[in-house]
């Protein structure tokens, strides 16, 4: 059977919010099958999403069987909870190509493909709910469930109650669909717990042995929501984060949320994370804990080479990285790391120009060419991670990075990205 007890790793890692009564015990029985509801409404998941990835890997590894389900029919619908607005409906090929998409995304973190008992399942709930009938549903499932059960629910409270524009009836059929799923589910996987959101608790059991285990919703120690930057959410797909800025976003989290997080977002161990604690404590000027969550859950996501590239584009701005380390990043990330500093435009027909005249009449790098040649002669100017000898050296196509790019910084901090058109 299990080689941990899922429960027991869960709660030191402050992954469980609540347990229905008998979930334990049937988890200690035998290998169980349990799932959850992963949302589809976009071709990549984002960190929001991880908390339940992680619960489906821990309770794989602790010798169960995970069903991701991608909500393709409540998709369609939209799942009120957390919304005060309804959410766009989306059409079954947008559904299909998010779903392999998501799959793919979570095969890194999940055994979908080996031969073992326990190997994990992706369904799709549009496909048991496709052919059902209105009135068919409506008398089979809807007399299984009171409207005063469904108004007690807070996401239904809280539209009726006059946030956002109230909740069609479409909204509000949302958790007679999701009770049918499960149903469906332990009749053909014997599936006997849901696993979900604190926010997704008190369904309604129909009929059969089930169970429910939530998880807390993340927040920041200030409160505020997990996940979100002033740019959206931090997605696993690189096409919409790149490796560099999700790395930066676990690399900045807080001393507070970096002792949480490192327990739910990576698969060390508890001595481990308790030895990384206490390292973090003694020297947090050294940021021990966020360095090593960053680096666990960027190689988990994306790869260990990806980490590396993105360690080094830290190093460039904030470290001793040499010109090699900049020219071998790619455009996105070039400009990712330079975002926040002042950046000039000059025409390529400017190049040739000696680079004195490139930073103090091309550019405003400096007031004068005066200054420029000053702090030149002083060794405290370089080109592209370069020193600069001479401050009438020509500036040609050879210097530019990625074709199109010039680097220069003026004493240890100051960076001046200029693009050439």
């Amino acid at each position: 059977m299990a080689i941990k007890n899922f429960i027991e790793e869960l709660e030191w890692r402050g992954m469980i919010h609540t347990i229905m009564p008998g979930a334990k015990e049937q988890l200690e029985k035998e290998m169980t099958t349990a799932y959850l509801g992963i949302d589809p409404t976009a071709d990549s998941l984002h960190i929001g999403h991880l908390v339940g990835v992680m619960i489906l890997k821990h309770f794989q590894m602790c010798g169960h069987r995970p069903i991701a389900l991608v909500g393709g029919a409540t998709g369609m619908i939209g799942d009120p909870s957390g919304k005060s607005q309804e959410r766009n409906l989306l059409d079954e090929e947008t559904l299909r190509r998010n779903q392999e998409a998501i799959k793919r995304q979570l095969a890194k973190l999940i055994d979908f493909d080996s031969d073992a008992p326990n190997a994990a399942l992706m369904v799709n709930n549009y496909d048991w709910m496709k052919g059902i009938g209105f009135l068919d549903f409506i008398r089979d499932i809807g007399k299984l469930i009171t409207v005063n059960y469904m108004m007690a629910k807070d996401s239904v409270k809280k539209r009726f109650n006059g946030e956002g524009d109230g909740m069609s009836f479409t909204e509000f059929s949302y958790q007679l669909v999701q009770g049918f799923d499960f149903m469906h589910l332990y009749e053909k996987y014997g599936c006997k717990v849901q696993l979900g959101g604190s926010d997704q608790w008190g369904r309604r059991k129909l009929g059969a042995e089930a169970y429910a285990i939530t998880c807390p919703l993340i927040t920041k120690a200030d409160g505020t929501k997990f996940g979100k930057t002033e740019s959206g959410n931090v997605w696993l797909d690189p096409r919409y984060t790149s490796p560099y800025k999700f790395y930066q976003f676990w690399l900045n989290v807080s001393d507070d949320d970096a002792k949480r997080y490192i327990k739910i977002f990576t698969l060390l161990d508890r001595a481990t994370i308790d030895a990384l604690v206490a390292e973090h404590d003694a020297a947090p000027h050294l940021r021990t804990l966020q360095k090593r969550l960053a680096e666990e859950i960027t190689v988990m996501i994306h790869s260990r080479e990806e980490y590396e590239k993105a360690v080094e584009a830290s190093q460039i701005l904030f470290g001793g990285a040499t010109s090699e380390a900049l020219r071998r990043l790619d455009e996105q990330t070039l400009l990712q790391v330079f975002e926040g500093v002042p950046q000039f435009t000059v025409a390529r027909a400017e190049l040739g120009l000696p680079f004195v005249d490139l930073c103090a009449a091309a550019t405003q790098i400096f007031p004068s060419k005066g200054e420029c040649r000053k702090m030149v002669q002083g060794g405290g100017v370089a080109l592209n991670k370069e020193k600069v000898a001479d401050a009438m050296r020509p500036v040609t196509e050879a210097d530019l990075i990625a074709g199109k790019y010039l680097l220069v910084q003026r004493g240890k901090k100051n960076y001046y990205l200029v693009t050439v058109e």
